[in-house]
This record gives C-alpha cells, structure tokens and sequence, in this order.
C-alpha cells in the first residue's frame, strides 16, 4: 500500500511537473511571436520615416498649381497583407477634406502607389490638357457651390 502511494504521488508530481513544463514551452513561444511581430512593426515605421521625403516629392511633383503648403504625416503606419506599408497623411491642415495614402513596396524603396481623397485630386487636375474643350472645366466648375467654385479657383491659382 505504502509503495502504491509513492509510486502514485511520484507519477502525480512527473505529470505536474510535464505539463508546467509544456504550458511554460507554448507560453514562451506565443512571446517570441508577439516581440517578432512588434519588431515588423517598428522596421515598419522606420521605412516610412524613410521614405517620407519621397512620398513628399511625389505630392509635388502631382501639385501642378502650387497647392501644397503643408504636409502633414499620421502616426499609424500599418503593414497590409500583401506586405505594403501604407502611409496615410494630410495636405494643409485639412485632414478630412485633402488625405493621401501612399503604399510603400518595402524590398524596393518605392512608393507602389498613391491614393487621394477626391478634393484632393481635384486640385492637381491639369487644366491645360483640356484647352481645346474649354466647355469641359466650364462645367465642371458649375457643379460647385459658388462659394466652392472661388475656393477652388483660389486654390489652383486662377483667382486670387
């Protein structure tokens, strides 16, 4: 009876002793995961600190009318599934009206593309190329507000 008790409370304790061992081996593990994924996340942020110089070329280069006074970048930097960093941002303090998103292509260093609230790609539309059919701006233009329409003309530079 006395060796069946020891034997019992010796398996007890090497059962207890496995399965704390087992729990501790996962545990460490899901840790390992959470401080890999962490560290994508900061070389995430440091890339788009990176490439924040040419996201703002880029913006100017579209910006044909000198619309751009400021350029303002969020702090949220995310990585999508495909293993884009994206970068949202705002032009002159208007972070509702003139947004951007830029997806960044982190093994080439370039910007795979460029995304624009509509406001936004508005002013960088290029008026020159539609000379021939001066009808086309005259009525897109009648499609703001007459308030609109002298902000817009502010903004590309036709009115002051």
């Amino acid at each position: 009876m006395r060796n069946t008790l020891k034997f019992s409370i010796i398996i007890v304790a090497t059962v207890i002793s496995i399965t704390m061992f087992v729990v501790e081996f996962i545990h460490q593990g899901f840790s390992d995961e959470v401080v890999k994924e962490k560290s994508d996340i900061e070389k995430a942020e440091e890339f788009a600190e990176k490439m924040k110089p040419k996201i703002e070329e880029r913006l100017h280069e579209e910006d044909i009318h000198n619309f751009i006074k400021t350029i303002t970048f969020k702090k949220n930097v995310s990585i999508s599934p495909m293993g884009y960093v994206t970068v949202d941002g705002y032009i002159n303090n208007e972070p509702d009206k003139y947004h951007f998103s830029a997806s960044l292509i982190y093994k080439s260093n370039e910007i795979g593309s460029m995304s624009h609230s509509p406001d936004l790609s508005d002013r960088f539309i290029d008026w020159d190329e539609y000379k021939d059919e001066p009808k086309v701006k005259e009525d897109y233009l009648k499609s703001f507000t007459e308030k609109e329409r002298e902000q817009y003309l502010k903004d590309i530079g036709e009115k002051e």
